[in-house]
């Protein structure tokens, strides 16, 4: 072999080397059973419409309908681009959540007031179901956009307080909205999965979701919050009001420590007024099907006149969020001297 036919032959094996070395090989792995690509990029530390987008790219042809994950389909996943971040960011860090909107994307970590709490946070309905809908001369009001836009504003603060936020009902195109009117869509999903229209599959799929999520949180500290808005006859005006799993203690606890930071609000800021929301225990089923302690909140009547200006306007919007914040951060205050 002369010396031509040796550089020929370093050279290919020098090509093969690299092309099977590791640090070229691209990551590949199998979603389990529930997961949609957001879901599943996140367990894999791949969060983000970037990450979805490529993970789309690179496996053409391997999905099902609407994009929608095969068992036992190995994927190749997008290069990570950084490590993981923090259960909490500390203090005077920034973060960003594209699903709050262009414009308060951006957020700052002001305290640490809830470090080490983890929380899971569901709108109610969304996806091919509005809800309840309420009627304000010619306009109509659909109980997913208000809770939404609440849920959104709720998230923002514990994550201004340090906490891990899992926003499980997410839309892509509706960030935090000022507008007294929200327009209605179809485009909520449960972390990027399809919400299905039978209530009870509905149901299933968010309490998976969490109970998912949760078994992989390290935080001691777990609660879920389902925000609603209520229907009833429109001359029948009602108070926030909390439901809780029966027979659970913590649950029991949260309710009430709610409704108690949402009385004293009242009373600072509305004195005369009084507060007449109930802390009831209720077999619903995400409270019965969900593991971490969870808390599900009526926001009042959305046929009523009075109660209809609790959601329309957005500083009311953003009260209810932040009296919910408050809430959590007693509770967590609480749970930290109980286990002391």
């Amino acid at each position: 072999m002369n010396r031509r036919d040796d550089i020929l032959l370093f050279l290919g094996l020098l090509i093969a080397f690299l092309v099977a070395s590791p640090l070229n090989a691209q990551e590949k792995a199998s979603p389990k059973p529930g997961e949609g690509i957001t879901s599943f990029l996140q367990r894999l530390d791949r969060p983000g419409a970037a990450y979805r987008k490529e993970f789309i790219r690179l496996n053409k042809g391997k999905f099902g309908k609407n994009n929608s994950l095969l068992l036992g389909v190995e994927y190749t996943l997008p290069p990570s681009r950084a490590k993981a971040k923090a259960s909490s960011t500390p203090v005077g860090k920034s973060g960003r959540q594209p699903l709050f909107g262009k414009a308060l994307a951006n957020y700052k970590v002001t305290s640490s007031e809830l470090r080490g709490a983890c929380f899971y946070l569901v709108s109610g309905h969304g996806g091919p179901d509005p809800g309840a809908i309420g009627r304000m001369g010619s306009r109509r009001l659909h109980e997913d956009e208000y809770a939404y836009d609440i849920m959104l504003r709720l998230a923002r603060a514990l994550l201004t307080k340090g906490a891990k936020v899992h926003i499980i009902i997410q839309d892509a195109k509706d960030g935090i909205r000022d507008q007294r009117f929200l327009d209605n869509s179809k485009r909520e999903t449960c972390m990027g999965d399809a919400i299905p229209f039978n209530q009870v599959a509905r149901l299933e799929q968010r309490a998976a979701k969490i109970n998912a999520l949760s078994r992989k949180d390290k935080e001691k500290y777990k609660r879920a919050i389902f925000i609603h808005v209520d229907s009833r006859s429109r001359h029948q005006r009602a108070d926030v009001f909390f439901y809780h799993k029966p027979r659970s203690a913590d649950g029991k606890r949260l309710a009430r420590t709610m409704r108690s930071t949402f009385a004293e609000k009242y009373k600072r800021h509305q004195p005369g007024r009084g507060f007449s929301g109930t802390v009831e225990s209720r077999d619903l089923y995400v409270l019965r099907h969900t593991v971490p302690t969870s808390v599900f909140v009526e926001l009042g009547n959305i046929q009523n006149s009075f109660d209809q200006r609790r959601i329309i306007l957005s500083n009311n919007r953003q009260a209810l969020a932040n009296w919910l914040c408050e809430g959590f951060i007693t509770d967590y205050r609480q749970f930290k001297k109980r286990t002391r």
